[in-house]
């Protein structure tokens, strides 16, 4: 391949609605914010929870993998998201697969490690502000009141008849990420456009 070979620039799977997001965000004055985050790095990464490796990888990564159901855990740029038993997703700046995957094998040496990139699988949306709890609370039968699913809180739900994974974010005020499939971002996101109406003043 020639060295000056063009490539085609990343187009996130929201672009084409972004300033649609931001009209709604601007016109609800407070009450809902909507975004995409896209280009995530995002990492499946599977091994024994009590096993030499899950320590390790910890440590390589100084964040320790959270081991109680359906709670996230932060360190810097870095987020782990429990999936299962002996199953995570590892949230991180855009860019980073190559480099965190490289770091979770060698920390985990001879230990078994599988660690998937699954960043182009889904992208992600940031819901925040006042009534963030309450637009999702339209489409998602879990309690999503501070009491019940706050900060370092995580779940695999259903939003708007859309499978997606759940983060309230480390701080109330910092809102909810909502991890959707590409194939059904636009959908969920005509979904909130639409349910957010309710908080947007009439003019």
């Amino acid at each position: 391949m020639a060295d000056n070979a063009l490539t085609t620039p990343l187009r996130s799977p929201l672009a084409p609605v972004a300033d649609r997001l931001a009209a709604a965000t601007r016109a609800s004055r407070g009450a809902i914010r909507l975004a995409e985050l896209p280009f995530l790095a995002q990492l499946n990464v599977r091994l024994d929870a009590k096993g030499a490796a899950a320590e390790a990888v910890g440590l390589a990564l100084d964040l320790p993998l959270p081991l109680q159901p359906n709670t996230a855990v932060r360190s810097g740029a870095l987020t782990a998201l429990w999936l299962g038993p002996d199953e995570w997703l590892l949230v991180g700046p855009p860019g980073t697969e190559r480099d965190l995957e490289s770091r979770i094998r060698e920390a985990a040496g001879e230990e078994h490690v599988s660690v998937t990139d699954v960043s182009a699988q889904r992208t992600t949306l940031l819901v925040s502000g006042a009534r963030a709890h309450d637009l999702l609370a339209h489409g998602c039968a879990l309690d999503l009141h501070p009491r019940s699913f706050g900060p370092g809180r995580c779940a695999q739900t259903n939003l708007g008849r859309t499978q997606v994974v759940l983060v309230a974010r480390d701080e109330p005020r910092a809102g909810f990420w909502v991890l959707v499939r590409s194939s059904f971002a636009g959908y969920l996101t005509d979904w909130l456009l639409d349910a957010a109406t309710e908080y947007v003043p009439v003019t």
